[in-house]
């Protein structure tokens, strides 16, 4: 006893699974034995049981380790064989499915019209059986190969072929097909086959399937365009049509092409969808006559009811030829019922049909009429001086006033950008020559202001000389053409308001505007202006190299600007004051002149001081309010639209350079700002009227003044005219 305890125990080392199967059921309320081919503990089998195999996995070992119902998903088996029937004797031909996921097997016979035997599918999609003894087993793929017989429920078939997947997909398993094999005759069926071959019967309708036609050619339509000229009326215009060919059903559809200015009253639809004939019938057709069949009466009584049958002779038909695709051309004629009518070209769609089908490539259109006449130009009424131009022009373009829109994307880009230039009279008065006048450019709608400087004893006040207006062109065309940014540059005269303007100098932040946006500024750009002196003839390049060696003597390389304006100016090289001025500062000595910041916020204090401004608690909160992060930096532009928002009483070039100064790589801080024009908190020194003069009218223009002293002469001639500064080479 104690022996077979030990053996039981090293029997069972090694195993995990220790479960028993399930042997008795209740089927339909009864207890059953339903577990004889259920294995015994652990899933081993008793002893002299069979367990059946599982559902094949191709390849088991290695392939993937998928699932079968996953690697052979959709893939089928198809084989063609054939089984015997004794009595009669007939060869009946089908297909066996072979579905690798679950060895399951359909077979299916094809459905022969009036054979009087079931057919279609004969064994249903499931695992068959081997034949006994072995029939507790299931078919599997290795079962299969053509030139062999299987048996299915006692019914032996034969494989005769099988299909390109099924010969690859047991290729790659490593399975030899054989040969394929013949199918037996079978006289019942070539019987069959001269029986119905003999027999005609002649049903009451005629086979006319143009189904195919219309799958393949439905929505699809040929355009052509066409002329008619008409022979009553020699005078007319020939008339334009436009021809519809439908492909699904060989049908012609026309339609004119009508204006309400031509006056024609005709209908638009000249020929109704139809099949159009090429030749106009000899008589005219009976009723039904141009139907498709014809039936015939066979009984022709009343009592012994009606018999028809179609009339395969086509008594009495008559054959018509009617417009096909292959008749239709470029330059052809078609007979629209005694019309002749001229197609002159065609759409895209319909030159594709015609590449693909007929492979024509030429597809000239037909010119049957002459080219439109232009139009002739409109003329504008001269302006009335009511309202403004673009207003009245208006009334020109329409019946329905609308008003002339604004460019509102320039005005949101360059708001709060102001061009300032000084400039002077030009006339033959000497006391008008002294006046000083500073004309601000505003790009953002394109208006003009001219404000006159104030000088002692001089009889002239001053002031606001020209409010901001847009200002015209004289002597311009209809409609008047105003100035630009692009016309106002150191040099440029200007006509207002009768008077001729000319621009002596700008501020140095209109030249240094100009010069970051030279592509929109041409006397700015240093390119241009470049390419200008390097065309210079060589007798000018030496007088130029001469004249700047003469003016200095030491050797320095430097010459004072107004020296060199002056050399460039008396040489004529095509150069404007603008130009110059923009050459000289890129080759100038130094830097611009930086501004004393403590003295513009004492100017900034006594300007508030003095407008009685000092709300600066509501001013803070207008900048915390637009900074979000609360690090102390808003951007300019809100900075400047916060000002301008509380009315500061400053002016524009002051607030502008202020800003400026405290402006950093991440925005204006504005605590410091707000901290340096507090005259309550943080009082300054008092400052002097030259300096209130200096920086409330125009604060930057003194700052040019300064820049430009010296002009390195020496880098220009020889980047620029690649010439020598050596004094000995000019000796």
């Amino acid at each position: 006893m104690l022996r077979n305890d030990l053996f039981c125990c090293i029997t069972q080392l090694g195993r995990e699974r220790f479960h028993k199967s399930q042997h008795f059921a209740l089927v339909e309320g009864l207890p059953k034995l339903v577990g004889l081919e259920k294995p015994g503990i652990g899933g081993e089998p008793l002893p002299g049981q069979k367990i059946k195999a599982a559902h094949s996995v191709y390849p088991k070992v290695d392939g993937s380790h998928v699932p079968s119902w996953l690697a052979f998903d959709k893939q089928v088996l198809c084989f063609e064989a054939y089984f015997q029937e004794k009595e009669p004797y007939q060869i009946r031909k089908c297909k066996v499915y072979f579905y690798p996921e679950d060895d399951t097997i359909k077979v299916v016979e094809p459905v022969c019209k009036n054979s009087g035997i079931p057919q279609g599918t004969l064994i249903y999609r499931h695992r068959i059986p081997l034949p006994p003894p072995n029939d507790d087993q299931y078919y599997k793929v290795f079962h299969f190969n053509i030139n062999q017989q299987v048996v299915f429920y006692s019914r032996t078939f034969t494989l005769t072929n099988c299909d390109t997947f099924t010969r690859n997909f047991l290729t790659r398993l490593g399975v030899q097909l054989n040969d394929p094999a013949p199918v037996p005759d079978d006289p019942y069926s070539r019987q069959r086959q001269q029986f119905e071959k003999n027999t005609n019967p002649i049903p009451p309708y005629e086979k006319n399937n143009k189904l195919r036609q219309f799958l393949d050619y439905d929505r699809q339509v040929l355009r052509f365009y066409c002329f008619w000229n008409d022979q009553e009326n020699p005078s007319a215009k020939p008339r334009e049509l436009i021809l519809h060919y439908f492909l699904f059903d060989d049908t012609i559809q026309i339609h004119e092409v009508t204006s309400a200015k031509a006056g024609n009253k005709s209908a638009v639809k000249f020929l109704q969808r139809r099949k159009l004939p090429k030749s106009l019938p000899a008589q005219v057709d009976q009723l039904g006559g141009d139907t498709e069949s014809i039936l015939l009466n066979v009984l022709g009584s009343d009592g012994l009811g009606n018999r028809f049958m179609a009339d395969r002779l086509k008594t009495g038909a008559v054959k018509q030829d009617f417009y096909k695709d292959c008749d239709l051309r470029i330059g052809g004629e078609v007979n629209v019922w005694g019309r002749r009518v001229v197609i002159a070209d065609c759409d895209e769609f319909t030159k594709q049909h015609y590449r693909f089908k007929y492979g024509i490539e030429d597809f000239t259109p037909v010119k049957y009429k002459l080219p439109p006449t232009p139009k002739p130009p409109k003329t504008l009424p001269p302006y009335n001086g009511f309202g403004s131009e673009e207003d009245s022009l208006s009334s020109c373009y329409g019946i329905q006033l609308r008003r002339p829109r604004k460019d509102l994307q320039s005005f949101l880009e360059k708001d709060s950008i102001v061009l300032k230039f000084r400039a002077k009279m030009k006339t033959d008065d000497g006391n008008e020559r002294k006046r000083k006048f500073v004309i601000s450019f505003y790009p953002c709608d394109g208006t003009m202001s001219v404000y006159e400087l104030s000088l002692k004893s001089s009889g002239m006040p001053g002031g606001k000389f020209l409010r901001r207006s847009v200002v015209k062109k004289p002597g311009q065309s209809k409609p008047s053409e105003r100035y630009t940014a692009q016309d106002l540059y150191v040099g440029a005269e200007l006509h207002i308001s009768g008077q001729t303007f000319m621009l002596v100098n700008a501020d140095e932040y209109t030249l240094k505007y100009m010069e970051q946006h030279a592509e929109e500024f041409s006397k700015a750009n240093t390119g241009n202006i470049l390419s200008k002196l390097r065309s210079i003839p060589e007798d000018k390049k030496s007088e130029i190299k001469k004249f700047l060696t003469l003016s200095d003597p030491n050797n320095t390389g430097l010459i004072s600007y107004e020296s060199f304006r002056n050399m460039l100016m008396d040489l004529d090289c095509g150069l404007v004051d603008h130009e110059v001025l923009v050459l000289g500062r890129t080759f100038s000595e130094q830097q611009q002149p930086e501004d004393d910041v403590a003295l513009m916020l004492a100017v900034a204090q006594d300007t508030l001081r003095r407008k009685l401004y000092d709300d600066f608690q509501s001013l803070t909160l207008a900048f915390n309010k637009q900074d979000p992060l609360k690090n102390g930096r808003i951007p300019r532009k809100m900075a400047w639209n916060i000002c301008e928002s509380v009315h500061l009483p400053v002016s524009e070039n002051l607030l502008g350079t202020l800003l400026t100064k405290f402006e950093g790589a991440d925005g204006i801080d504005y605590q410091a700002f707000l901290a340096g024009i507090n005259w309550v908190e943080h009082p300054a020194s008092p400052v002097k009227y030259e300096d209130i003069l200096r920086f409330e009218v125009n604060a930057r223009v003194g700052a040019v003044e300064a820049g430009r002293r010296n002009v390195n002469y020496s880098a220009l001639l020889q980047d620029v005219l690649n010439l020598s500064s050596n004094c000995k080479d000019a000796e």
